[in-house]
């Protein structure tokens, strides 16, 4: 190593500071011990750490006739060792003095340099920690950036990088706004001081990509926790956004024609109910049915009428003001909401609009469709105060409205409160009706069926008749069509046939000969399960298919034709007779009608009441016999009441009659007598 020359106090102090910064251990030891020999020109010099002495014994050191000096070195009451040096014939206090001055130099470098040491390791620890902190933010998921006050980026983790897209290199310095997508852009607000707020942002990416954010922010303070900056953490919930907004859709939206559904329309309803309120203005609701959907959706099958329906919202939302509510409540029913109107009269108006918007057909897959509506409507606040009462009353008023049409022309009605009555009645006619079946309240009666060549009893109609405990006998006029429209009619129609069926079992066990007694089917009933259903009962009962007709009515067969001709073959191949009903009023179809397996046409009575002296039902009658015997079916009149209606059916080759002319529809027992005498048994 190599040594210093020294040769006045500067270069003591170079060699001292020299020493210091670069030796360490025994090597510094020495140096030192010979800048003190050098500096006390002495032949023996040593430094002495503080651990290896013993400063209260000194005179250890030398023998007791040698001259030396030691020296301690301190600063602020540290010791950090001795000086000692020997070997000259005496030491003076010029000596004492100087190597003193070397003592207080050597403490000074020492202590500056036991700073410095403790300063770079504290930095050290500080560098070490602040990397391992690096290295935590940048392991972690969560994009966790810092800005200060006016919104610049300070720092910017690896989870940020991956999250934008951006580089810290490319993010650093940059205001945070350059993030955003489109949205208010005001950055100073209260929380900047106070920090924590938890807010769902939208934000973009480097590849211009927008996404949902979690964003949580926090204060960035000093050391005199005084606000200097921001931290902000963001997660990526794009998808759980989207899923959120998949399920409200869910929940709120009809997913067939994306309109609001029922629970949607009823929140909207009541938020514009309140403002109608306030600002006194009236509002509507608007029940729209559709009239001829049921036909074509059973005719042409779901997907046309689903296409259908997508079609009918969008001409519906283009015939209303934007502010308007429109919505779907299932099936073929819609509500539309009006709430900025002045007069009631308006929504009279709207519906017109809405109703026009129907009148030009549906093109559909190469169908021309058309379709109608029935409307009815309830005024805010004189009808109802919440949306639920306004939509109920609506929809008592499109049933009023609907009923007044026949269910097939185009009708708007408003509510009023006889509406509400009579539908409360309805309501109750409903119920007493299912308890009827179960309670044993529903009977028979039997209209005799009458050739006209031989005067014989040929057969029966059955009808239901309903005797109800309170009121007595209910007319088939008022329960019948309300077992159609609440789809009771399938039941009522399975009791009679098991009914008529057991009848016809009794009167076999009488010894009666085989009478064909006609059962009315309903279109609901008219399915794939019909024929084998007729099969069981006939063999459950011990029953000949000679006993037994089925009259269906025309509008029956107009419901996809191949279906139902392929469900009649396999009636008539049991040998039940089938009856065609109403024949002329519905949807008459000579080009089907010579496809139908049917045993007897059936002359409706609307034809009948007025022969002879209307010429057109004379003509009707007198054609539909022509065609029945042209087409090689029976053919019977009923709602025969005078001679002279009989009279002419007769001459016009009718081969069956019934009707009061002859016998009203008779109870069981009246009946056997009647047919008893009839045949003379």
């Amino acid at each position: 190593m190599p040594l210093f020359p020294v040769s006045d106090f500067l270069g003591d102090s170079a060699a001292l500071c020299d020493a210091v910064v670069r030796l360490r251990g025994p090597a510094l030891v020495a140096e030192l011990g010979r800048i003190a020999s050098a500096v006390m020109a002495s032949p023996h010099g040593q430094f002495l750490p503080a651990a290896s002495l013993d400063a209260a014994a000194p005179s250890a050191l030398f023998p007791s006739d040698t001259p030396a000096l030691l020296q301690e070195i301190s600063f602020d009451g540290h010791c950090f060792g001795h000086y000692s040096v020997a070997g000259r014939s005496r030491y003076n206090d010029a000596d004492r003095r100087q190597l003193a001055s070397l003592a207080s130099l050597t403490a000074g470098v020492l202590q500056v340099h036991s700073l410095a040491q403790r300063s770079t390791h504290a930095y050290a620890q500080v560098e070490a920690l602040l990397a391992q902190q690096t290295q935590i933010l940048d392991q972690l998921h969560e994009s966790v950036l810092t800005m200060d006050l006016t919104g610049y980026i300070t720092s910017w983790n690896k989870g940020a990088e991956r999250l934008f897209g951006y580089t810290s290199v490319e993010a650093v310095g940059r205001n945070i706004l350059f993030l955003y997508d489109e949205e208010d852009t005001g950055f100073h607000d209260a929380f900047l001081e106070q920090g924590g707020r938890l807010m769902e942002v939208r934000r973009r990416k480097k590849s211009g990509e927008i996404f949902w954010a979690s964003l949580s922010l926090s204060p960035l303070q000093d050391m005199d926790d005084k606000p200097i900056g921001l931290i902000a953490y963001l997660t990526d919930i794009t998808e759980r956004k989207l899923a959120e907004e998949r399920l409200h859709h869910l929940a709120y939206y009809d997913p067939l024609t994306s309109l609001p559904n029922r629970t949607l329309l009823a929140k909207l309803v009541d938020q514009a109910l309140s403002v109608a309120q306030r600002s006194k203005m009236l509002g509507c609701v608007l029940f729209i049915d559709l009239n001829r959907f049921k036909l074509i959706n059973d005719t042409l099958g779901r997907r046309i009428g689903d296409e259908l329906l997508r079609q009918v919202s969008l001409r519906f939302r283009k015939a209303l003001r934007d502010q308007d509510l429109v919505a779907r409540l299932g099936g073929d029913e819609f509500a539309v909401g009006l709430f900025d109107i002045g007069q009631h009269f308006e929504a009279s108006m709207v519906s017109q609009k809405l109703l026009a918007s129907l009148v030009e057909p549906f093109l559909i897959e190469g169908h021309d469709l058309r379709v109608g509506a029935s409307i009815g409507i309830s005024v805010y606040p004189q009808d109802g105060q919440d949306a639920e009462t306004l939509l109920r009353l609506a929809d008592i008023a499109m049933f009023r409205a609907k009923q007044d049409s026949g269910g097939e022309a185009e009708s708007v009605a408003f509510y009023s409160q006889d509406m509400n009555v009579g539908m409360q009645a309805r309501m109750r006619l409903e119920t007493g009706l299912r308890q009827a079946l179960s309670a044993q309240q529903l009977l028979l009666h039997y209209q005799p069926k009458y050739a006209l060549a031989s005067g014989r009893i040929i057969g029966a109609e059955a009808l239901v008749r309903w005797h109800h405990p309170q009121h007595g006998m209910i007319p088939p006029a008022e329960f019948i069509p309300l077992a159609e429209s609440t789809g009771l009619v399938v039941q009522v129609g399975e009791w009679v046939l098991e009914a008529a069926c057991a009848q016809a079992q009794a009167w076999k066990l009488a010894g009666l000969p085989p009478i064909r007694l006609a059962v009315n089917v309903s279109a609901r009933e008219f399915t794939a399960a019909l024929p084998a259903r007729v099969a069981a009962t006939l063999a459950r009962y011990g029953l000949e298919a000679a006993w037994l007709e089925l009259e269906i009515t025309e509008s029956t067969l107009m419901h996809n034709i191949e279906r139902v001709i392929g469900i009649m073959d396999r009636i008539t191949a049991l040998g039940v007779a089938l009856s065609l009903d109403d024949f002329g009023t519905g949807y008459s179809s000579l080009s089907y009608l010579k496809r139908f397996p049917i045993d007897t046409l059936k002359i409706d009575r609307s034809f009948t009441t007025g022969i002879p002296t209307d010429a057109s039902d004379c003509a009707i009658a007198s054609t539909i016999i022509s065609i029945a015997q042209q087409l090689h079916h029976k053919v019977i009149a009923e709602g025969v009441e005078t001679a002279e209606q009989l009279a002419f059916l007769k001459s016009s080759g009718c081969d069956e009659v019934q009707g009061y002319l002859f016998s009203r529809p008779l109870p069981a027992g009246e009946f056997e007598k009647t047919l008893r005498e009839n045949w003379g048994v």
